[in-house]
């Protein structure tokens, strides 16, 4: 497995700028993971970058370990990890 990208605690304006650049370092047939077991603010910017990145990466994309709290903020949004990790949106 490739190795994850730990997103931050906060997933929203002040930290997109980063993750972005990140995962714009990423070889692009290279496995996309995402773990989110920190993440306790999934914002609406944040769940977009996601969102894209999982429909770039289409079956290389996995998002592990997401944690209560961002669950939570998904579940608001509409949105699970199984329907990031699907592409649906």
């Amino acid at each position: 497995m490739a190795e994850p990208i730990l997103l931050p605690p906060r997933l929203d304006l002040s930290s997109v700028p980063a993750v972005l650049a990140e995962l714009k370092a990423r070889p692009e047939d290279e496995p996309l993971v995402l773990d989110a077991a920190g993440v306790i603010h999934f914002g609406a910017l944040g769940l977009q970058v996601v969102v894209s990145a999982a429909k770039s990466a289409g079956d290389r994309f996995q998002l592990l370990n997401v944690s209560e709290k961002a669950l939570e903020q998904l579940h608001f949004m509409g949105m699970t990890p199984e329907k990031i990790s699907g592409g649906a949106a």
